[in-house]
């Protein structure tokens, strides 16, 4: 048998590899955490839901292909393992922190331009399914 051809990935005229765009996400991530203001949010952990939405910089000025590399990509386990040691640190007072501190670790990789960061407490108003946050940060242009 013969193998198929490997299709081109394929740009909009006039754009370069380096332009290309890949959408890396984290859907509805729970996990235990230390936070809040009040006092019985400080003794005990509440879940919390993290969404995570990146404009990640697939290609180079030269290439745009991944080679199924790992070393190719945003990993989102990365990025899970990241948040789970922010989280670990210990107690945080405000939603908008948690969500400050993980839309930093996504722009530590320099192939993140853009990052969506929604943080919701799931248990802290009765009435409501969830509350919190959600942030949007850009990549400084140089």
């Amino acid at each position: 048998m013969s193998q198929a051809a490997k299709p081109l990935p394929t740009l909009l005229p006039g754009k370069t590899p380096a332009d290309a765009l890949d959408s890396v996400f984290i859907r509805d991530l729970e996990l235990g955490a230390s936070i809040g203001v009040h006092k019985h949010e400080r003794s005990d952990s509440q879940t919390v839901r993290i969404n995570v939405e990146m404009s990640v910089q697939r290609g180079t000025k030269d290439k745009v292909e991944i080679e199924d590399d790992l070393v190719n990509v945003v990993s989102y386990e990365d990025v899970v393992l990241g948040i789970k040691s922010i989280i670990a640190r210990g107690h945080i007072n405000l939603v908008e922190t948690l969500a400050e501190h993980i839309a930093g670790l996504c722009l530590a990789d320099g192939r993140v331009a853009w990052v969506l960061v929604r943080v919701e407490k799931l248990h802290a108003i009765a009435e409501a399914a969830s509350v919190g946050v959600e942030i949007e940060r850009r990549r400084e242009q140089s």
